[in-house]
């Protein structure tokens, strides 16, 4: 299909505005077409008001009705003939990047269908009454979770699909029964165009309301704070920056009505290499590592940016083979020319901090957004001193920590602020003289990994893809897997209602079959 570069008032394109911007090609710097029309007010304002409109329809549909929909969205992403050709003339990346994006971004949206045809998402509570019971009696109460209201999604520059138009957040909040007003990412809007004429295309087809989603392009913040702020949006969520994603919670945060933001702002994933994995196989684990950190061009939110591992004979010949692979690194495709030139920045500003030396840079080029990898390396002492040296570098780099000994480390472990993960690699006699670092890292970071690196987010049930502040501005929920769900969702509690006015999940017949908790029992 052609791209427009229109926005989507639900399924009514326009192209009110003005101001238009192009999509680049990083890796040849080229403007793309057509030109994008950046949203006037009124177009996200009119976006939002038949989302809020759609909602009164959509948020009684049935769970078997939302999953046909998400299953024909997948149906129409696989249907799109051009999408891989704009997926990588947009971002930079190869073709295998995105059949394997294009895969994850369907298949979620199934696991979610699955999810919902199941039913017990909803975690259906009864507590039947008990009129006679002393001093007062018990009424009957029954609660369950249902959509919260129309949901603001960001979509990310690092996954043009799977963190994007019809992501996991957008999955979720259809999931949930929430229509989605996305803000389209500048980066890929074409890529974002087609995603959505597949997500209109499915809710044309199975009968959704006009407004279950809309989509708005722009470059300013101008765009994406309409859609923060306005009054009937009443969730958000976002995939990118510290800088942009605690902007938008503070923006919610001050509105009259004050709503969450599921904000996932980045992490340097610390890796704990302890002395016995040194000693036995200290050479692969560099080698894995090096692979990590430059993998994709170091342009994923679990990328190891953080590097712990003791001062020994040992530690020097694992920082020997380090710099190896790090300096064999080929320069890579970064994003887009503003990532790779805050990423030049960061790697400049860290290698002028006190005690940081730079001790391995990868193959360079002259072609235009290539990202060379970077190896830094700090004490303990100096890093303790800095917390600037915790920040993210969105990029192919690591920032090596050596330590003095045990409490060395676990100073450095303690210091550390939130993370979407934290790595671990050690022989079992490490792992259990360890157990006080494992322990700690369970209260800083979302996902713990045991002689694994963190690059690579299973989508699946039992996944954790959020993290303590900064990584997340919300450690409570997932951005990853079917547990999202209830980040656009509230409990509602029924107390005395007559069965016919019930939902089908709390009803005493249990129709749908679900599990549900009935006076302090699960069953169905």
């Amino acid at each position: 299909m052609a791209i427009t570069g229109h926005n989507f008032i639900g399924k009514t394109p326009s192209a009110a505005g003005t101001t238009t911007f192009h999509a680049i090609n990083p890796a040849t710097g080229e403007a793309l077409q057509p030109a994008f029309h950046e949203a006037m007010p009124f177009e996200v304002d009119a976006a939002v008001q038949k989302a809020a409109a759609a909602f009164q329809v959509y948020r009684k549909k049935t769970g078997a009705e939302k999953a046909q929909f998400l299953e024909t969205i997948a149906d129409e992403i696989m249907a799109l003939e051009d999408l891989g050709q704009r997926y990588c003339a947009e971002s930079g990346l190869p073709d295998g990047r995105f059949q394997g994006e294009r895969g994850r971004t369907v298949f979620q949206l199934r696991l979610f269908a699955q999810l919902l045809r199941e039913g017990s998402w909803v975690d259906a509570r009864i507590d039947t009454a008990l009129p006679d019971r002393q001093p007062l009696p018990k009424p009957d109460l029954r609660s369950m979770q249902q959509a919260i209201g129309p949901v603001g999604v960001f979509g990310a520059s690092n996954f043009p699909l799977a963190y994007s138009v019809a992501g996991g957040d957008t999955a979720s909040a259809l999931a949930a029964g929430c229509p989605v007003v996305v803000k389209a990412h500048p980066a890929h809007p074409g890529t974002c165009e087609l995603v959505a004429s597949a997500i209109l295309k499915a809710a044309e087809k199975t009968g959704m309301p006009d407004g279950v989603f809309g989509m708005v392009h722009g470059t300013s913040t101008a765009v994406g704070m309409g859609i923060v702020q306005h009054p009937q949006i009443k969730a958000v969520g976002f995939t990118g920056s510290f800088r942009g994603g605690k902007a938008l919670f503070d923006a919610a945060a001050q509105r009259p009505e004050p709503i969450p933001v599921y904000a996932e702002m980045g992490s340097t994933n610390p890796v704990f290499v302890l002395p016995g994995a040194l000693r036995q196989n200290g050479a692969d684990i560099a080698k894995g590592l090096a692979g990590s950190v430059t993998l994709g061009v170091g342009q994923f939110c679990t990328n190891p940016g953080l590097t712990i591992v003791e001062k020994s004979s040992e530690g020097s010949a694992f920082m020997e083979v380090l710099s190896e692979n790090i300096g064999a690194a080929a320069p890579g495709v970064m994003l887009t020319e503003g990532i790779h030139q805050a990423y030049e920045r960061g790697i400049g500003a860290l290698a002028q901090q006190p005690g940081v030396q730079p001790l391995a840079k990868g193959q360079t080029s002259d072609a235009v957004n290539r990202a060379e990898a970077n190896l830094l390396t700090v004490d303990a002492a100096h890093f303790l001193n800095n917390k600037k040296l915790e920040e993210e570098v969105f990029g192919p780099s690591t920032l090596a920590i050596q330590t003095g000994g045990h409490d060395e480390l676990m100073a450095v472990a303690q210091s550390l602020g939130g993370h979407l993960t934290a790595s671990v690699f050690g022989t079992p006699d490490d792992l259990e003289q360890h157990r006080d670092l494992i322990d700690l890292l369970a209260q800083k970071a979302g996902r713990l990994i045991i002689n694994g690196f963190p690059t690579g987010v299973e989508v699946c049930h039992a996944m954790v893809h959020g993290g303590p502040f900064p990584a997340t501005t919300d450690s409570r929920s997932t951005s990853v897997g079917p547990a999202a769900i209830t980040r656009f969702t509230r409990p509602v509690s029924f107390q005395s209602f007559p069965q016919n006015l019930l939902p089908e999940e709390l009803k005493d017949d249990n129709p749908l079959n679900i599990w549900r908790i009935w006076d302090g029992e699960r069953g169905r």
